[in-house]
């Protein structure tokens, strides 16, 4: 690949992360001036799905595939819209308002340890007690739940402090959120347990549909009516509906657009370099959230949120370096298998951003109806925001 192209690739990764880190900011300061996060998620997702719906409609009419989603993978899909969508998505902001955006986009990159998890206990995932990527993944995964621990329960002194009368406000503003930190902690956790089960449920879903934008399409429209039936239920006063200032209005567009944005930017990147290389900029969303946190929220930065970021980071690497060690072998077995003799690696793998590729990192589409399970790809694809998501939001 040319430098050219490989800067390209780096410039739209470092862009994404940059409308992660953005939307985390906007939402908080969005729900500090009293938005509540259900309201926000609903119009969000109505953005978003008016952004691609259309595209995927369009692409429909000239694609000669058969409708694909029968009533089972129909099924599925709306589970991982609710799972991926309304019920991610509002842990996710519901969990920012109670506790901070660096915490927020920090527990994002334990998705490839949960992936790990699972797959494993489902006996999905190859483990070898003396293969060194496996314990590499063990240890990664146990480093990263420290970290997130470490974040809950030790807050610390403070490194970084904005003085002056604006922050005497805002303290004042977040002193209910102060004692609910620990619950936004949980939330958040149990928000990145949903969406790796919505991870999950895309090998399947891509194994039955190949047509990835169809399906994206479908999720989006099932997780738009599903946010807004959940923030009905949530949030039964007509008043909160009410957009009051320019910022919310900002926010929600902002959000929206920005999940969108990503969907096709990911999408783009997973198809041309791989799952690899996009999930190793996941960390740079945290970076940047506490840079814009401190600068525009005036966040105070703690050490106990520090080093459990730091840890999450470093045990991220350390999986992904054990499921690179993966990839790289099965590149080297698919070398060896006899041309005209699948394997079960040639499944197509559904990133977090609905963008589907397989093992190799190639656009490669199958209708296989019976996906092997050797979740390779799946720990790797897990970028923060995916376009039904966020992302990362």
């Amino acid at each position: 690949m040319d430098e050219g192209g490989g800067l390209k690739h780096v410039m739209v990764m470092v862009g994404l992360q940059c409308i992660y880190a953005g939307i985390a900011i906007f939402s908080k300061e969005a729900f500090l001036q009293g938005m509540k996060p259900p309201i926000f998620v609903a119009y969000r997702q109505v953005i978003t799905a008016l952004i691609i719906v259309p595209p995927a409609l369009y692409n429909r009419r000239r694609n000669s595939l058969s409708l694909c989603l029968g009533w089972k993978i129909s099924g599925l899909t709306f589970a991982a819209a609710f799972l991926g969508i309304a019920v991610n998505q509002n842990a996710y902001f519901e969990g920012l308002n109670l506790s901070s955006a660096t915490v927020a986009t920090a527990m994002v990159n334990l998705l490839p340890v949960l992936i790990f998890v699972m797959a494993t206990a489902l006996g999905l995932e190859k483990f070898n007690f003396r293969s060194m990527r496996s314990m590499a993944k063990v240890l990664g995964t146990v480093v990263c739940v420290g970290g997130a621990v470490s974040m809950a329960l030790i807050k610390g002194p403070e490194l970084l402090q904005s003085k002056g009368e604006y922050m005497q406000t805002r303290t004042l503003l977040q002193g209910l959120q102060i004692q609910n930190w620990l619950l936004g902690c949980l939330i958040l956790f149990g928000g990145c347990c949903c969406w790796s089960s919505w991870l999950m449920l895309q090998v399947p879903i891509s194994a039955n549909c190949p047509d990835d934008l169809y399906t994206t399409a479908w999720t989006c429209f099932f997780g738009m009516l599903q946010s807004a039936a959940l923030a009905l239920v949530l949030e039964r006063e007509w008043e909160v509906w009410r957009i009051n200032t320019v910022l919310e209005y900002g926010a929600c567009l902002f959000a929206g657009v920005g999940a969108a944005f990503a969907f096709f930017g990911q999408a783009w990147c997973v198809s041309r370099r791989g799952p690899v290389f996009t999930a190793m900029f996941n960390p740079l969303n945290t970076v940047l959230a506490i840079i814009f946190a401190y600068i525009f929220l005036h966040e105070a930065l703690s050490v106990g949120s520090l080093l459990g970021a730091g840890a999450v980071i470093v045990g991220l690497y350390i999986v992904l370096w054990g499921k690179a060690k993966d990839q790289k072998d099965t590149k080297h077995e698919q070398e060896e298998v006899p041309a005209g003799i699948s394997t079960c690696d040639d499944i197509p793998i559904q990133s977090n951003n609905d963008h589907q590729v397989l093992a190799d990192g190639s656009p490669k589409k199958t209708t296989e109806k019976n996906p092997a399970m050797h979740l390779q790809e799946p720990l790797l694809s897990l970028h923060r925001h995916n376009t039904s998501n966020p992302e990362e939001p």
